[in-house]
């Protein structure tokens, strides 16, 4: 046995990773990036836009897995900063309870949420950030609604999965049921 630590990024292969989401919950965090006011108040939300497998554009939350010995903060951290960029600032609350927890499925119906490659379970956060965002990694643009855009049937209809769903849990978590 070797007393050398793994240091190869990541968590799984490609190939351990789909066994994996086929037999077993997978952990994820997902973060509704928001810029705040003075008081407090939400006034954008950040939706990121992609591109999906098949090529088609959607909008979507910062979301990603939490690694095997890595803390829920530090998946935040690393998920924030990877979707939008070093400067992002991002504030990750005090508790780390989430405003919801998601359960997607990979059958259709079971909850609102639907991820066809596997069964996950994510805990949902609203974090302010307060630096320069700029998209990185497999993002296109990150582009910020007001709260009344963001609950809109236009950008709702963007948003696959069932993040439209989780968008408007968050608005109402933070006082903005629209």
């Amino acid at each position: 046995m070797s007393d050398m630590t793994e240091t190869t990024p990541g968590w799984l292969s490609p190939d351990e990773l789909e066994m994996a989401r086929a037999r077993m919950p997978i952990l994820y965090v997902e973060a509704v990036p928001v810029r705040v006011d003075d008081s407090g108040e939400v006034t954008s939300i950040g939706l990121l836009l992609r591109i999906g497998p098949d090529g088609t554009v959607s909008r979507t939350l910062v979301s990603g897995r939490v690694l095997h010995h890595e803390r829920v903060r530090d998946a935040l951290l690393r998920h924030l900063e990877k979707d939008l960029g070093p400067v992002a600032l991002p504030r990750i609350p005090a508790s780390l309870q989430p405003f919801t927890v998601a359960e997607y499925f990979p059958t259709h119906g079971i909850t609102p949420y639907h991820d066809p490659r596997q069964h996950a379970v994510s805990l949902a956060y609203v974090v302010p950030v307060t630096g320069d965002c700029r998209p990185r990694q497999d993002a296109l643009d990150l582009v910020w609604f007001s709260p009344q855009e963001a609950a809109s049937e236009a950008v709702q209809s963007e948003m696959p999965g069932g993040h439209g769903v989780l968008l408007r849990q968050a608005l109402a978590h933070v006082g903005l049921a629209l």
